[in-house]
């Protein structure tokens, strides 16, 4: 077996570290042509293996398991879909399973993003209002929605550059992944513009039929 984690950073290109899981997926992916290996600056300074690894430890107890991490950048839609359809053929190996981290809506004054819609009541209802929106949309599959909805609602969603990439692997895979949301918190309840709270949203992706 062997993972894939995607993780959304603010690196302008699409990297990915050979140093963990040294097996023939690495050399598939740098043939390719488009992605790069990561400097040790950019490890070091990167914390997403620290974000992933107690996840997959927990997952894979007692299990053998190999991780390819891919450190997504700040990438064009035309990018998404590229990478979407290179990685699609790993989807279609039950052995592998995929890991995707991000949080949602980052919202007050700190994080430059004070949308507030006062029909639904409180600040943190707008939030909640706003996230599960695009969560409703994620888990239709189609990338081009969730590109649409990030387009009007300017939602801070810090992994919406892995999430698209993964939504186009689905997209372009022959195995039908349903995606479901299990949970969604809070950090806090924003009742005032003084206020700030970063959301959390969890899901699972099962082969579907």
């Amino acid at each position: 077996k062997f993972s894939m984690f995607f993780h959304g950073n603010i690196e302008t290109t699409l990297l990915y570290n050979p140093n963990f899981g040294l097996i023939p997926v690495n050399d598939e992916l740098k043939a390719t042509g488009h992605f790069e290996y990561m400097d040790l600056r950019v490890d070091e300074a990167e914390h997403s293996m620290e974000m992933h690894l107690p996840y997959l430890a927990k997952v894979f107890q007692g299990y053998p398991v190999k991780i390819v991490p891919i450190l997504v950048g700040a990438l064009s839609a035309e990018s998404e879909a590229l990478y979407g359809r290179l990685l699609a053929k790993y989807v279609d190996d039950s052995k592998n399973f995929f890991s995707v981290s991000s949080d949602f809506c980052h919202w007050g004054s700190r994080f430059n993003y004070v949308h507030y819609d006062k029909s639904h009541g409180a600040i943190y209802k707008s939030i909640e209002v706003l996230d599960k929106m695009g969560m409703d949309i994620i888990e239709t599959g189609d990338p081009d929605a969730f590109k649409q909805y990030l387009s009007e609602t300017d939602n801070t969603i810090c992994g919406r550059h892995p999430i698209s990439v993964f939504l186009h692997m689905l997209k372009n895979s022959s195995t039908k992944i349903k995606i479901r949301f299990l949970r969604y918190e809070q950090s806090s309840q924003c009742k005032s513009m003084r206020d700030s709270s970063v959301s959390y949203a969890s899901a699972v992706g099962k082969v579907d039929g």
